[in-house]
């Protein structure tokens, strides 16, 4: 959840809700949430998840997110395509679409809507790179 709102402040009622979508969030889910976000704090490094205004954010640019990465590098390709150079669309278009592993979001508990979006995303994406491998 931090991640699609990199270098945002999440409220913790809105982190509580989205984590625990869909499913009866535990007795104190603040404090849950708190260790949650303590493992998040051993991963990244504490430096990288802040706690400021009532919730939580996670200090990065979006190029050090792999979804927004993504949606720069399609769009990028899918420009290089339109100005008729296929073979640097190709490149850019490739390297989107390593970026992914599996299907989008699978680790949110209610990512339907959220993850159809981006599952559409990747198949412009594939559309986009085998027109460029066409032309």
């Amino acid at each position: 959840v931090l991640a699609l709102r990199a270098g945002r402040t999440v409220p913790v009622g809105e982190l509580v809700a989205e984590v625990w979508a869909g499913d009866e969030p535990p007795a104190d889910a603040v404090a849950a949430l708190q260790a949650l976000v303590g493992r998040l704090r051993k991963a990244l490094g504490r430096e990288r998840v802040v706690s400021a205004e009532g919730g939580y954010r996670l200090d990065a640019r979006p190029e050090d997110v792999d979804a927004r990465r993504f949606e720069r590098l399609t769009t990028e390709g899918a420009a290089a395509l339109a100005a008729g150079d296929p073979e640097r669309a190709a490149g850019l278009l490739d390297e989107a679409l390593g970026l992914w592993r599996g299907p989008a979001l699978a680790d949110l508990p209610d990512r339907d809507a959220e993850a159809a979006r981006w599952e559409a995303r990747r198949l412009d994406a594939r559309r986009a790179r085998l027109d460029a491998a066409l032309r």
